[in-house]
């Protein structure tokens, strides 16, 4: 299986979800969730993390995290680690409690951060679990909203800065946005490149997409995000031969497009791009 694609670099910040092996709970009781957070805490104060949101669900969990370091897929070998060997010893059983590796999507901090923050801690409230983020106990929500103690490894800063100087007013309004009704971005539902952001952020990241890439191990999609489109790359080269077959050779090449793709756009038979691919122009 194809494995998710992982970027890391200082200050990174990142909506991360696992699931439970064949969709099967990862939380049978109140003891396992308690379990989690101990672990997570540990794991936060090892890795130096900053958890600016969180949500257990019976068999999935999300997390919203900043890395001052780049040292994501260590952290989270701990975390997923170290749970599995309790939770497996809690119960006594053996095997796999998370299906295949965690999904991390790197998001732009300044343009999602609140918005995600939204989708994540009313996911009780979409899957039915409670009519109010205020009555669930497993989510960031009620420490966030100071209606509890803000537990040690959470960091509320960077979200409740957004709205204002004043602790009191910023709670406030930080509660009123989380009970305003709005549809979630379709980005953050998507995920479908696994980078969230402006367009200045996805120029500020092809130096890490650049790098991983060409890795086999990253699903096609994923390894090409924040390509440009076909459109777009091809928007001045199409009068020119010479330049036309240039720009077709580096969109299968370069930027990961099918042969199939470029051959509708341009209007070429498919075997001229295939011999196009194969000339000197490759």
């Amino acid at each position: 299986m194809a494995r998710p694609i992982r970027i890391e670099f200082h200050d990174g910040v990142y909506h991360i979800m696992s699931r439970g092996n064949a969709k099967a709970p990862i939380f049978l009781d109140d003891a396992d969730r308690i379990l989690f957070i101990d672990i997570l805490a540990k794991t936060i104060s090892v890795h130096k993390w900053l958890c600016q949101a969180y949500c257990l669900m019976n068999n999935h969990y999300h997390l919203l995290i900043e890395t001052p370091e780049p040292n994501l897929s260590s952290g989270m070998h701990l975390l997923n680690g170290m749970y599995t060997q309790g939770f497996n010893k809690r119960h006594s059983r053996t095997g796999h409690v998370f299906q295949g590796r965690y999904k991390s999507i790197v998001i732009e901090k300044e343009s999602y951060l609140l918005e995600l923050t939204r989708y994540i801690v009313l996911n009780p409230v979409r899957a039915g679990y409670v009519d109010n983020p205020d009555t669930y106990r497993w989510s960031s929500f009620k420490a966030t909203a100071g209606l509890i103690q803000t537990p040690g490894f959470l960091h509320t800063d960077s979200i409740l800065e957004h709205f204002g100087s004043s602790r009191k007013r910023s709670v406030r309004a930080f509660i009123d946005f989380i009970q305003k009704p709005a549809d979630p971005p379709s980005a953050i539902i998507e995920n479908k490149n696994h980078i969230i952001g402006s367009d200045s952020f996805m120029e500020k990241m092809k130096p890490y997409l650049l790098e991983l890439k060409t890795s086999k191990e990253i699903p096609r999609k994923q390894r090409f995000a924040g390509r440009p489109e076909l459109e777009e790359l091809f928007a001045q080269g199409l009068k020119k031969k010479s330049e036309r077959n240039r720009l077709i050779s580096q969109a299968f090449r370069e930027f990961g497009y099918t042969q199939k793709e470029i051959s509708v756009l341009t209007g070429l038979h498919y075997s001229t791009i295939s011999r196009i691919i194969g000339s000197k122009y490759a």
